[in-house]
């Protein structure tokens, strides 16, 4: 046994940033092939639920009832690939041609964070954060003048989502891997079915297959 210590040389850990995002629309129940985002500039989590109903009885507090928690999400991003738009409202109805307010297609996500420390920086480690069952909602888009000090106009959407089975543990609609904490061949192949490979197209395993991965179970 030892006494507890704070803030040992290579264990003041951080997270930040994000990169390497990845959309895979869900079509007939099946996440197809996915495709890389490029230029998204934050993901803010901001999940809600998990509230705390007080029960009373026998003139004391008898015991707490907590409601579901549900993952949200805000997604910043200053362009989206063509494949989203399907997902943003958007039907092509000719070449180069689309319509608006159109039934919203649900889609699964995949994205990167990074895990710093004192010693290694931000190169220390990252996380593969995977989402399921997203909804994107219609926000505010702001067309101004150029001007002399121009901006790039930056989208945003608020993503609701669907929970999908996890065994032996409540729905969930996200799960993340650490890659200081997993078998680094096991994260390797994993994320060769993420991001694809000479041999197969980029796709979203659904939790079974990612716990089978890296449990061999």
């Amino acid at each position: 046994m030892a006494a507890l210590t704070w803030d040992d040389i290579g264990s003041r850990y951080y997270e930040t940033g994000v990169k390497k995002t990845v959309l895979y629309p869900l079509n007939n129940g099946v996440y197809s092939p996915g495709c890389a985002w490029s230029g998204v500039t934050a993901i803010n989590e901001n999940s809600d639920g998990a509230e705390v109903t007080p029960i009373y009885a026998d003139n004391i507090k008898y015991l707490n009832l907590v409601s579901e928690e549900q993952y949200k999400a805000t997604l910043e991003a200053y362009t989206y690939p063509d494949e989203f738009a399907e997902c943003d409202g958007s039907a092509e109805i000719a070449t180069g041609v689309s319509v608006r307010q159109q039934k919203r297609k649900m889609f699964g996500l995949s994205y990167v964070t990074q895990i710093g420390n004192d010693t290694d920086g931000s190169d220390y480690g990252y996380k593969i954060h995977l989402v399921y069952g997203a909804m994107a909602a219609p926000t505010d888009r702001s067309y101004a003048t150029i001007n002399d000090s121009p901006e790039a106009m930056a989208f945003s959407w608020e993503l609701s989502t669907t929970p999908v089975d996890v065994a032996g543990h409540k729905p969930t609609s996200t799960l993340v891997i650490d890659s200081t904490k997993v078998d680094p061949a096991k994260l390797t192949t994993f994320e060769a079915i993420l991001y694809g490979s000479a041999n197969q197209e980029a796709r979203l395993p659904l939790p079974a297959e990612v716990i089978s991965h890296f449990t061999g179970v």
